[in-house]
């Protein structure tokens, strides 16, 4: 398992790579359209063909790729510290802060996550600039994704501030603040990096699922969302294979991501 990890790990870091060195390796920009060539298939200057809009199929595919494979950390980033401040804090405190926090997350649990997204990605306004929609849907993505990962924190947090070494160290006199930076937060940084690894294809997948809606990454920005919107055309598809490219590196890159957080739990 551990050797699995190891090639999933490498394998990840060349399609980062390939994903970050878009701008060398894409054969034209992603939203420069060939007129002349729309529904192109792969030949030597169209490895992957192109759209209807004449724009090159393999270009999208590595700026869409960056995107989310840079933003989808970024918001697991966030989720994972609103989890540690939420659930963390709220278990170590206790009390009235600790019930309210227990409220609020069984509360979002409660309610299905993508449809809560859904809805509040619906509230807002649809025709906003591309860029602004790659920020708006990965923002959310992190703000709204927290809740279960708060929940495995605070299980943990709540065993460790009732476990016997802390209150030794408690009775023994040591600071609030030292106790929870030299005795309860190395104790759950393993979890929270557990959460994050678990949070990043989540997101991967979920923007997926919103960019088919129209409701992700807006255009004429490629995300691994809009891009999927082709296989919606099932005649194209039994013609035309190369139009799984997206869905192909997908599937890829999600299992790398699971080979990791197996390994993680594993070396645990």
């Amino acid at each position: 398992m551990n050797r699995a990890r190891w090639i999933a790990a490498g394998l990840l870091a060349v399609v980062f790579l390939l994903a970050l060195g878009a701008n060398v390796l894409a054969p034209a920009p992603y939203a420069k359209q060939f007129r002349n060539d729309t529904d192109h298939p792969p030949s030597r200057q169209y490895p992957l063909g192109t759209d209807d809009l004449g724009r090159d199929r393999l270009s999208r595919l590595l700026y869409g790729m960056r995107i989310s494979l840079l933003l989808a950390p970024a918001a697991a980033l966030i989720s994972t510290l609103l989890a540690a401040i939420i659930g963390g804090a709220g278990a170590y405190a206790g009390g009235a802060w600790g019930r309210s926090t227990k409220i609020m997350t069984d509360l979002f649990l409660s309610l299905p996550w993508l449809f809560l997204l859904l809805t509040v990605r619906a509230l807002l306004p649809l025709e906003i600039p591309a860029m602004t929609s790659v920020i708006v849907t990965f923002a959310l993505l992190g703000i709204l994704g927290w809740a279960a990962s708060a929940r495995v924190v605070s299980a943990a947090v709540r065993g460790l501030r009732d476990s016997e070494f802390v209150l030794q160290a408690r009775a023994s006199g040591c600071p609030p603040s030292r106790l929870l930076l030299r005795h309860v937060l190395p104790n759950v940084k393993p979890i929270l990096l557990a959460q994050f690894w678990i949070s990043v294809p989540l997101f991967i997948l979920t923007e997926a699922n919103l960019g088919m809606l129209g409701l992700g990454v807006t255009e004429p920005l490629p995300s691994w969302g809009n891009l999927l919107r082709e296989l919606e055309n099932y005649a194209a598809l039994t013609h035309s294979p190369w139009l799984w490219a997206p869905l192909a590196s997908l599937v890829l890159v999600v299992s790398l991501f699971q080979f990791i957080v197996a390994g993680e739990e594993y070396a645990s």
